[in-house]
Protein backbone atom coordinates (compact mmCIF):
# COMPACT_ATOMS: atom_id res chain seq x y z
CA UNK A 1 0.00 0.00 0.00
CA UNK A 2 1.21 3.50 -0.81
CA UNK A 3 2.81 5.48 2.00
CA UNK A 4 0.46 8.44 1.53
CA UNK A 5 -2.62 6.20 1.52
CA UNK A 6 -1.60 4.70 4.86
CA UNK A 7 -1.09 8.21 6.24
CA UNK A 8 -4.57 9.17 5.00
CA UNK A 9 -6.23 6.17 6.67
CA UNK A 10 -4.36 6.42 9.97
CA UNK A 11 -3.97 10.19 10.52
CA UNK A 12 -5.76 12.43 8.01
CA UNK A 13 -9.23 10.82 7.86
CA UNK A 14 -9.68 10.66 11.68
CA UNK A 15 -8.47 14.28 12.01
CA UNK A 16 -10.94 15.46 9.34
CA UNK A 17 -13.73 13.46 10.98
CA UNK A 18 -13.03 15.18 14.29
CA UNK A 19 -12.55 18.71 12.89
CA UNK A 20 -15.64 18.83 10.66
CA UNK A 21 -17.77 16.62 12.98
CA UNK A 22 -19.00 14.21 10.33
CA UNK A 23 -21.70 11.74 11.35
CA UNK A 24 -20.43 8.96 9.05
CA UNK A 25 -16.99 7.92 7.82
CA UNK A 26 -18.41 8.07 4.28
CA UNK A 27 -18.65 11.88 4.58
CA UNK A 28 -14.91 12.26 5.08
CA UNK A 29 -13.33 13.80 1.93
CA UNK A 30 -10.94 11.61 0.00
CA UNK A 31 -8.97 11.77 -3.22
CA UNK A 32 -10.99 10.82 -6.28
CA UNK A 33 -8.50 11.17 -9.15
CA UNK A 34 -5.55 13.15 -10.45
CA UNK A 35 -5.49 14.40 -14.04
CA UNK A 36 -2.17 15.38 -15.63
CA UNK A 37 -2.59 17.42 -18.81
CA UNK A 38 0.00 18.79 -21.26
CA UNK A 39 -0.91 21.07 -24.14
CA UNK A 40 1.30 20.68 -27.20
CA UNK A 41 0.30 23.40 -29.62
CA UNK A 42 3.44 22.92 -31.72
CA UNK A 43 2.27 19.39 -32.61
CA UNK A 44 0.52 20.71 -35.73
CA UNK A 45 3.94 21.53 -37.22
CA UNK A 46 5.90 18.63 -35.74
CA UNK A 47 4.24 15.20 -35.60
CA UNK A 48 7.01 13.80 -33.37
CA UNK A 49 6.20 16.34 -30.63
CA UNK A 50 3.13 14.41 -29.46
CA UNK A 51 5.13 11.17 -29.29
CA UNK A 52 7.78 12.87 -27.13
CA UNK A 53 5.14 14.31 -24.78
CA UNK A 54 3.39 10.92 -24.50
CA UNK A 55 6.74 9.30 -23.64
CA UNK A 56 7.54 11.92 -20.97
CA UNK A 57 4.11 11.85 -19.31
CA UNK A 58 4.06 8.04 -19.38
CA UNK A 59 7.43 8.01 -17.60
CA UNK A 60 6.30 10.55 -15.02
CA UNK A 61 2.95 8.97 -14.16
CA UNK A 62 3.63 5.29 -14.81
CA UNK A 63 0.51 5.05 -16.96
CA UNK A 64 0.07 5.31 -20.74
CA UNK A 65 -0.94 8.80 -21.81
CA UNK A 66 -3.83 9.53 -24.19
CA UNK A 67 -3.68 12.18 -26.92
CA UNK A 68 -6.36 14.86 -26.92
CA UNK A 69 -7.78 16.10 -30.21
CA UNK A 70 -9.07 19.54 -31.21
CA UNK A 71 -12.87 19.72 -30.96
CA UNK A 72 -13.28 22.35 -33.65
CA UNK A 73 -11.26 24.13 -36.28
CA UNK A 74 -9.73 27.55 -35.55
CA UNK A 75 -8.30 29.27 -38.64
CA UNK A 76 -6.22 31.81 -36.68
CA UNK A 77 -4.31 28.99 -34.98
CA UNK A 78 -4.05 26.89 -38.18
CA UNK A 79 -5.94 24.20 -36.28
CA UNK A 80 -8.29 21.65 -37.79
CA UNK A 81 -10.87 19.52 -36.05
CA UNK A 82 -9.37 16.19 -34.96
CA UNK A 83 -5.73 17.31 -34.87
CA UNK A 84 -3.71 16.16 -31.84
CA UNK A 85 -3.21 19.15 -29.53
CA UNK A 86 -2.24 17.63 -26.20
CA UNK A 87 -1.83 14.66 -23.91
CA UNK A 88 -3.57 13.66 -20.70
CA UNK A 89 -3.51 10.92 -18.06
CA UNK A 90 -6.14 10.19 -15.41
CA UNK A 91 -4.67 8.48 -12.35
CA UNK A 92 -6.77 6.57 -9.85
CA UNK A 93 -6.19 4.11 -6.97
CA UNK A 94 -2.58 3.11 -6.20
CA UNK A 95 -0.93 5.02 -9.06
CA UNK A 96 -2.70 8.19 -7.93
CA UNK A 97 -1.34 7.85 -4.37
CA UNK A 98 2.19 7.07 -5.60
CA UNK A 99 2.17 10.03 -8.00
CA UNK A 100 0.92 12.44 -5.32
CA UNK A 101 3.60 11.24 -2.91
CA UNK A 102 6.33 11.82 -5.52
CA UNK A 103 4.84 15.21 -6.46
CA UNK A 104 4.76 16.56 -2.88
CA UNK A 105 7.97 15.01 -1.55
CA UNK A 106 10.32 14.79 -4.55
CA UNK A 107 9.27 16.91 -7.53
CA UNK A 108 7.98 20.17 -6.01
CA UNK A 109 10.98 20.66 -3.68
CA UNK A 110 13.21 20.46 -6.81
CA UNK A 111 11.60 23.60 -8.27
CA UNK A 112 14.03 26.52 -8.29
CA UNK A 113 13.20 29.17 -5.62
CA UNK A 114 10.35 27.01 -4.30
CA UNK A 115 8.43 28.56 -1.42
CA UNK A 116 5.26 26.44 -1.63
CA UNK A 117 2.12 26.14 -3.73
CA UNK A 118 -0.78 28.57 -3.62
CA UNK A 119 -3.60 27.70 -1.24
CA UNK A 120 -6.03 29.69 -3.39
CA UNK A 121 -6.14 27.46 -6.47
CA UNK A 122 -9.31 25.62 -5.49
CA UNK A 123 -12.33 25.73 -7.79
CA UNK A 124 -15.09 26.19 -5.18
CA UNK A 125 -16.06 22.51 -5.24
CA UNK A 126 -13.03 21.03 -3.49
CA UNK A 127 -10.75 20.39 -6.49
CA UNK A 128 -7.22 21.77 -6.72
CA UNK A 129 -5.38 22.82 -9.90
CA UNK A 130 -1.63 23.26 -10.11
CA UNK A 131 0.51 24.41 -13.02
CA UNK A 132 4.12 23.30 -13.44
CA UNK A 133 6.47 25.14 -15.79
CA UNK A 134 8.82 22.29 -16.69
CA UNK A 135 8.77 18.51 -16.64
CA UNK A 136 12.42 18.36 -15.51
CA UNK A 137 11.46 18.53 -11.83
CA UNK A 138 10.47 14.87 -11.97
CA UNK A 139 13.46 12.56 -11.42
CA UNK A 140 12.15 10.09 -14.05
CA UNK A 141 12.93 12.55 -16.85
CA UNK A 142 16.45 12.43 -18.28
CA UNK A 143 17.62 15.95 -19.12
CA UNK A 144 19.54 14.82 -22.21
CA UNK A 145 16.59 13.00 -23.80
CA UNK A 146 14.03 15.81 -23.83
CA UNK A 147 13.67 17.92 -26.94
CA UNK A 148 11.65 20.77 -25.48
CA UNK A 149 10.81 21.95 -21.97
CA UNK A 150 7.05 21.74 -21.48
CA UNK A 151 4.72 22.68 -18.67
CA UNK A 152 1.80 20.68 -17.39
CA UNK A 153 -1.42 21.07 -15.46
CA UNK A 154 -2.11 18.79 -12.52
CA UNK A 155 -5.69 18.69 -11.24
CA UNK A 156 -6.36 16.93 -7.94
CA UNK A 157 -10.04 15.97 -7.68
CA UNK A 158 -11.45 15.25 -4.23
CA UNK A 159 -14.85 14.29 -2.85
CA UNK A 160 -14.81 17.36 -0.57
CA UNK A 161 -17.85 19.63 -0.77
CA UNK A 162 -16.00 22.86 0.09
CA UNK A 163 -12.56 24.32 -0.52
CA UNK A 164 -11.87 24.41 3.22
CA UNK A 165 -12.39 20.65 3.52
CA UNK A 166 -10.18 20.00 0.49
CA UNK A 167 -7.46 22.33 1.82
CA UNK A 168 -7.41 20.44 5.12
CA UNK A 169 -7.28 17.11 3.27
CA UNK A 170 -4.33 18.14 1.09
CA UNK A 171 -2.54 19.82 4.01
CA UNK A 172 -2.86 16.63 6.00
CA UNK A 173 -1.39 14.68 3.10
CA UNK A 174 1.63 16.97 3.05
CA UNK A 175 0.83 19.54 0.35
CA UNK A 176 3.45 22.31 0.67
CA UNK A 177 1.06 25.28 0.81
CA UNK A 178 2.52 28.77 1.21
CA UNK A 179 1.95 30.03 4.73
CA UNK A 180 1.51 33.77 4.50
Amino acid sequence: MARLKEKYKSDVAPALMKKFEYKSVMQVPKLDKIVVNVGAGDARDNAKAIEAVVRDITQITGQKAVTTKARKSVANFKLREGMAVGVKVTLRAEKMWEFLDRLFNVALPRVRDFHGISANSFDGRGNYALGIKEQLIFPEIDYDKIEKIRGMDIIICTTAKTDEEARELLSGLGAPFITA
